[in-house]
């Protein structure tokens, strides 16, 4: 056996040891962003807002054309789900500015992942809610008053202190707000 034999500073090892931690991290990261996908795809509907939706977070200001190549998605069904998430207000358009004549495309942003999930809240109350007062709806035996809503969800921004937000969507801030007490279970 050689001196050579026995050296482990080997470069060849050492890239192919650097290239699978680097495929290794790669895969992580992918995995990663495949269960983000999958929550996402829960909060917006399908998979493919999802994706644009993660890919603004990353890529802000990013034409349909950049979003199309960034995704792996078609043109038209990334313009489709745009237009989709814009009239949502989960993205925001304008006019890309250009120093020279010709077409300025729109390029999108997303909304903050916290004022994503204030979009959501209220809607998922409100059925929440139902749900409780199922009784009330299928003409059943109820002890609840004409719409009760027992079930209030709070949001706690990391700059404010815990907010309520109403069926409506509305957020508002939840000091003094002692009549709320005894409506029931907080989720």
């Amino acid at each position: 056996m050689s001196a050579d034999d026995n050296d482990h500073d080997d470069p060849e090892d050492t890239g192919d040891v650097r290239e699978r931690i680097e495929q290794e991290a790669d895969r992580a990261v992918e995995q990663f962003d495949e269960g983000i996908v999958d929550l996402l795809a829960w909060v917006l509907d399908t998979e493919t807002r999802a994706r644009i939706y993660v890919h603004l977070r990353q890529h802000s200001e990013s034409t349909s054309e950049e979003i199309a190549e960034g995704t792996g998605l078609y043109p038209s069904t990334v313009r489709e789900a745009l237009a989709a998430l814009t009239e949502e207000e989960v993205v925001t358009r304008q006019k890309r500015e250009s120093d020279g004549a010709g077409n300025n495309p729109y390029e999108y942003s997303a909304i903050p992942p916290s004022d994503l999930v204030n979009t959501i809240v209220g809607d998922i109350q409100s059925e929440l809610n139902t749900v409780f007062n199922l009784d009330d709806h299928i003409g059943g035996e109820t002890t609840l008053e004409p719409d009760d809503e027992p079930v209030t969800i709070s949001v706690e921004d990391a700059d404010d202190d815990a907010t309520d937000t109403d069926a409506s969507g509305e957020a508002g801030d939840d000091a003094g707000d002692s009549e709320d007490e005894d409506d029931g279970p907080a989720v």
